[in-house]
């Protein structure tokens, strides 16, 4: 195979395997992450680098750093830092667990406080999220009218929009297990739909396909 050349019609092909550079990487932390390659929780370690200008493979000359970068330690990609924004699947539960808790309380304190069916379905609905057994002796014990805004706002951004609209239909069906909603439950369910980053136009369709027979 004939080498590549130039303009000036020198070969150049020898000048890549002459020249060249190298950069070694300096690892700088390590913990989980999600891996986008492959597509589940894996621990990760965080790398700087320093690349050097090398001659016949011999470093002679730096060059400046590059990364951070993070490196997935079972298929060995390098990602931005930024995939670190990314929860794991653990963290994500955690996160939907305590949104879901979050908005029941909001909803049952708004007007289903008295309502034993308001509870029940409260405490369904905390339980196929992951929370206790106990759910319905909790939630009672925790209906305190606290802002749901924190939980829901924390996880809206790594949830996609039909997840975010099915949470709200659930806090619906909860205020609608004892009645027709009260106008505290309307506004808890909309300052709810807010912090879910949900259109208002959004949030006006959830509340009432809650109230159309299934």
């Amino acid at each position: 195979m004939l080498p590549v050349r130039g303009r000036d019609g020198r070969a150049t092909g020898f000048v890549r395997h002459i020249l060249g550079s190298r950069t070694a990487w300096t690892p700088q932390g390590e913990g989980e992450f999600f891996c986008p390659g492959c597509g589940g929780d894996r621990n990760y370690q965080r790398l700087t680098g320093r690349t050097r200008l090398t001659v016949l493979g011999v470093p002679v000359l730096a060059r400046g750093t590059t990364g951070p970068v993070v490196e997935c330690a079972s298929c060995l990609h390098r990602f931005g830092v930024e995939t670190l924004d990314h929860p794991t699947t653990r963290r994500l539960s955690v996160l939907l667990r305590d949104a879901v808790h979050a908005v029941a309380v909001s909803v049952l304190a708004a007007g289903g406080t008295g309502s034993r069916a308001a509870l029940e379905a409260a405490a369904e609905t905390v339980r196929a999220a992951g929370c206790e057994e106990d759910a319905a002796e909790r939630l009672a014990l925790t209906l305190d009218g606290g802002d749901p805004g924190a939980p829901l706002t924390a996880l809206a951004p790594h949830l996609a929009a039909p997840g975010r609209e099915s949470l709200l239909l659930d806090a619906a069906l909860i205020a609608l297990a004892d009645g027709p909603y009260t106008p505290a439950e309307h506004t808890a369910l909309t300052a709810a739909g807010e912090a879910l980053l949900l259109p208002a136009e959004v949030v006006e369709r959830v509340l009432t396909a809650a109230r159309m027979p299934s």
